[in-house]
């Protein structure tokens, strides 16, 4: 799978070019052959980063404006250098083609591709349509051609295509079809700022595309015949390796790739990908090669449980690791779900090649593939742990399900086994599968270990993906806690019980929204029902916008906190249990009922050495590491004066502490509005006695119970739904 424009970024695939020769001949041969077209070495616009101690590029800059798709902010002159149509198209091409190339020698051909717009150029390259002299030609005089046209805009819609039908006209085109409900709109800057005003009243999640044209609209028809007229010029073949059309979403016809028109249908047309999509149904292993993960998680979407093994082979942008380590690690991934893969071509001793590059990524992932004997018997210990059979050696064990508490299991096991004992910390540090064995062959020799924190998978940034039990896929931090979260809120309904309910229609407040459960909760128990969700930890608000734009959920989101006034306020967040992140720490009350917690879990469990180590002082200074953020807050009623809201079915509040100024951030004209309330309370002092009576007051119905998990914690729930609804 071949990415379009969007996730490029200065330096991709430095590192390959750096430490693969096959990758570093295919792009040199490439930039002198675009030299004469373009007027400058494609090099220096690709590979332009500092590299301070000599071993790499700079780590990138956490941009959360980027992370949240809100790419209106300051570039630097090396990316708006790149970002110019003329040379983003050719060199996303070469790092694509260069790319492929490097997979191949690897023994990882294609049997079927599929390219997202430009992409498809790298695919009918490689199945022989065009010769590598004649795409490059044809890619930096179209991308030229592109630039001569005025600059345009492109929105994503979380909409089906036929609910954007309406929405056209006015020079808006369908510019993509993305998934079941991702669509891309295109046109003039401002018709589509209209357009983006009109979606935001009417509640539909839209965000801005990283282009400088409006790509696949009738915005590019001006240049259409010229288009046409420039591709007679080459030679034509019919495919050799089948692949997807773009204009169609079916197989490519020998007819359709050897007729010059068919490339200028291409650039006006809308991109059926999702169409493409369905079309892989039957095929095992998807690799997407090129820059980002876009098309691994389209991918994932549309096929769903029929998805497969699909593998991203470079970083995102925003990801600290080099592309090399990310491509042997694509390597190992393949190598497991049963790709042939020919290690003649490979280097002998076992990469070194990332050594170089990254120490870190190195340890990870530049070893010999073949595991270990202490790797193997500690595979059979995490199995029957966290009772999975498929453990990739590079993926933590809090990736697959591993929690704090099943940690210190491990932790027993390893000293059983192995006769050498892990810290929890260490645990966390070196929690793949192939560094923890590692770790214990380094420790079973006299070694040391170096915590560096630099494999740890808890940073608080952590993007993976999931399938809830219900089916549904989100974005989370770690399996555990999400478990957790998802038994709390959709087995166990611990929002929807003592007589809460949502009905069609319904507004809806979660206040502490983490990374969105209880918002989807809330978007798929009934119809039509608005979330307005407060979250103010930048990496829970990056994983909640994702879930929200992901699932389609009509939500209004918020990056703030709820409070009695409009303030700032330091949050102290926890990426090891983000759901006790709170503006009002107390690691002394939180330290106790983590222990309690604990104990009530291990009430049933006769090991007693893993009871004492869950309960251990190692295990809470891991839970409480800290990052804080200075966080802006606001009252309720602020926001419901800002958006209108006439009326408010439910107020769910979980907020660590926090929930006495939520309530007294609520004016008093706006009570009546509000039909029920569940919030979770801290009954220090007699707390939950409060606003039992504050809530009685208002007109409520006042339920107060303590979840048997929470014993000798001062944790309650209260329940309150007015008289009459």
């Amino acid at each position: 799978m071949f990415p379009g424009l969007g996730d490029h970024y200065v330096d991709m695939g430095r590192d390959l070019y750096r430490d693969f020769p096959v990758f570093r001949t295919t792009v040199d041969d490439c930039a002198e052959a675009l030299a004469p077209e373009l007027g400058l070495d494609i090099r220096d616009v690709l590979f332009t980063a500092q590299e301070p101690d000599g071993s790499g590029p700079a780590a990138p800059v956490v941009d959360l404006r980027r992370m949240l798709g809100r790419d209106d902010g300051p570039r630097s002159e090396s990316e708006r250098r790149l970002d110019a149509t003329r040379l983003a198209q050719p060199a996303l091409f070469v790092v694509e083609y260069a790319l492929a190339r490097l997979w191949e020698s690897w023994g990882a051909r294609p049997s079927l591709m599929i390219g997202y717009s430009l992409g498809e150029y790298v695919a009918a390259t490689l199945a022989g349509v065009l010769s590598l002299p004649d795409a490059l030609t044809l890619v930096a005089r179209r991308a030229a051609l592109i630039e001569e046209l005025p600059q345009g805009a492109m929105l994503a819609v979380m909409l089906p295509e036929e609910q954007v039908a309406e929405l056209l006209g006015d020079g808006i085109s369908l510019s993509a079809v993305n998934g079941p409900e991702f669509s891309v709109l295109a046109g003039p800057v401002p018709a589509v700022e209209a357009l983006e005003r009109t979606l935001a009243g009417r509640g539909v999640i839209s965000r801005r595309v990283r282009s400088t044209h409006a790509f696949h609209s009738s915005q590019m028809e001006p240049i259409a015949d010229r288009v046409t007229e420039l591709v007679r010029t080459f030679t034509l073949n019919p495919p050799r390796i089948p692949y997807i059309s773009n204009v169609t979403g079916e197989p490519i016809t020998d007819e359709q790739a050897t007729d010059p028109a068919y490339w200028a249908r291409h650039l006006v047309g809308t991109v059926r990908f999702a169409n493409g999509l369905r079309h892989l149904a039957g095929v095992p292993l998807l690799l997407e090669t090129g820059p980002g993960q876009t098309l691994s998680s389209l991918a994932t979407e549309v096929r769903g449980t029929a998805a497969g093994t699909i593998v991203a082979s470079m970083r995102h942008p925003l990801e600290r690791q080099s592309d090399s380590a990310v491509a042997l690690k694509a390597l190992g991934r393949l190598w497991l779900a049963g790709a042939d893969i020919d290690w003649t071509g490979f280097p002998a001793a076992g990469l070194d090649i990332v050594a170089d590059a990254a120490a870190s990524a190195a340890r990870a992932t530049g070893r010999d593939l073949a595991p270990t004997a202490t790797e193997l018997e500690l595979a059979g210990i995490w199995a029957r742990i966290l009772k999975n059979q498929q453990l990739p050696h590079d993926v933590s064990f809090f990736e697959l399900g591993g929690s704090s508490l099943l940690a210190t299991r491990l932790a027993l096991r390893v000293k059983r086994a192995f006769g050498v004992e892990l810290s929890l910390r260490e645990i966390y540090e070196w929690a793949t599968l192939a560094r923890m064995a590692d770790a214990i062959d380094t420790l079973r020799a006299g070694g040391t270990l170096d915590v560096t924190g630099e494999g740890s998978s808890h940073t608080g940034n952590s993007l993976a993906r999931f399938r809830l039990p219900n089916g549904l896929t989100v974005w989370h931090q770690n399996e555990a806690e999400t478990r957790h979260f998802y038994e709390d809120i959709f087995d166990h309904r611990t929002y929807a019980k003592n007589g809460i309910t949502i009905p069609d229609g319904a507004t809806v407040f979660d206040v502490g929204g983490n990374i969105g459960l209880f918002t989807l909760f809330s978007h798929y128990e009934a119809k039509d029902v608005r979330v307005f969700t407060f979250e103010p930890a930048p990496p829970m608000f990056e994983l909640l916008s994702r879930n929200v734009a992901e699932h389609g959920v009509d939500a209004t989101l918020l990056a703030v906190g709820a409070a009695d006034t409009e303030s700032k306020a330091a949050f102290t967040f926890y990426p090891r249990s983000s759901g006790m992140s709170s503006f009002h720490p107390d690691e002394a009350e939180e330290r106790h009922n983590l222990r309690t917690i604990i104990a009530n879990q291990q009430k049933t469990d006769a090991d007693e050495e893993v009871a004492r180590l869950a309960a251990s002082e190692d295990l809470l200074d891991v839970r409480f590491e800290a990052i804080e953020y200075t966080a802006t807050l606001r009252p309720l009623s602020a926001v419901i004066r800002e958006h209108g809201v006439e009326r408010i079915d439910l107020i769910k509040i979980d907020v660590q502490k926090s929930e006495r100024q939520v309530i007294d951030g609520i004016a008093d004209e706006d009570w009546p509005k509000i039909q029920q309330m569940v919030l979770e309370v801290h009954d220090a002092d007699g707390e939950v006695a409060r606003l039992a009576a504050l809530l009685t007051g208002h007109g409520f119905t006042v339920t107060a119970e303590q979840d048997e998990l929470y014993v000798g914690t001062d944790i309650h729930n209260i329940y309150a739904v007015r008289g009459t609804r």
